[in-house]
């Protein structure tokens, strides 16, 4: 994982900074940050051992995110760091609720940069850190909800204290992101996979997925707050829509 300097959790209020690299006097737009727990999160799912779970909330908190232009593009499957001809990036730490808003509310703005320079931002990275303050402080990862199955419901607080550093190559969806033009807006997502985690019931149990995902029933032990200690490593959380990410973690 990447050395880290101190960071603290703050809101998206906050003034964030720029790092370019040869942009001086260049066209220049801006670059947006989104965050995306996916349907899972927002509308609830039923994991792969047959619990229907729901969340108030999913607290994660978020640092060093810095986007890069490369050529040629970045290999997450053979890891290594990220090396970019043109960067811009936060510099704060960013704590955000993946639940927030309705069962159809968009991802959740973390930030933007103004001024960077136009081309194709197609990689990103960024850390899941510990938040220092505020509802998830002295965790990475909160998730808080109800687990239901066969009328015994889990009211569950679940903290995960593991840090982790993401190197993520361009994103895969329907649209392509991070094609930024002079006077433009463009952004960039970071997508968390909870299905990962807790597998999918939509999907073969005989399927990668599921054959990787733990499950809701490992968690009940864990439902009342106490840390889990899982290697988040394996669960491959963060992704860039369907992009994969190289990931290490604590």
């Amino acid at each position: 994982m990447r050395k880290r300097m101190p960071v603290l959790a703050v809101t998206v209020l906050l003034v964030v900074s720029i790092m370019l690299v040869g942009c001086a006097g260049g066209a220049v737009g801006t670059l947006q940050f989104q965050a995306n727990g996916e349907d899972f999160v927002r509308q609830g799912f039923v994991s792969k051992d047959g619990w229907s779970i729901n969340f108030d909330h999913v607290y994660i908190t978020l640092a060093d995110i810095t986007a890069y232009q490369t050529d040629p593009p970045y290999d997450p499957h053979t890891g290594g760091s990220i090396n970019g001809k043109v960067t811009a990036g936060l510099n704060q730490a960013y704590t955000v609720d993946l639940a927030e808003g309705g069962e159809n509310a968009p991802p959740i703005l973390v930030g933007e940069v103004p001024d960077v320079a136009v081309g194709h931002y197609n990689a990103i990275s960024w850390n899941m850190v510990k938040a220092e303050s505020g509802p998830a402080a002295g965790y990475s990862l909160v998730m808080i909800g109800t687990a239901e199955k066969d009328g015994q419901v889990v009211d569950f607080t679940i903290n995960i204290d593991a840090e982790c550093g993401y190197d993520c190559g361009e994103y895969v969806g329907d649209v392509r992101k991070g094609i930024l033009s002079e006077g433009s807006t463009a952004d960039l997502e970071m997508t968390f996979h909870f299905d990962h985690i807790f597998g999918d019931a939509e999907t073969p149990l005989d399927d990668e997925l599921n054959q990787g995902a733990l499950g809701f029933e490992y968690f009940i032990d864990y439902a009342d707050g106490n840390t889990v200690d899982i290697n988040m490593t394996e669960m491959h959380l963060g992704h860039v829509g369907e992009g994969h990410c190289y990931c290490l973690c604590d």
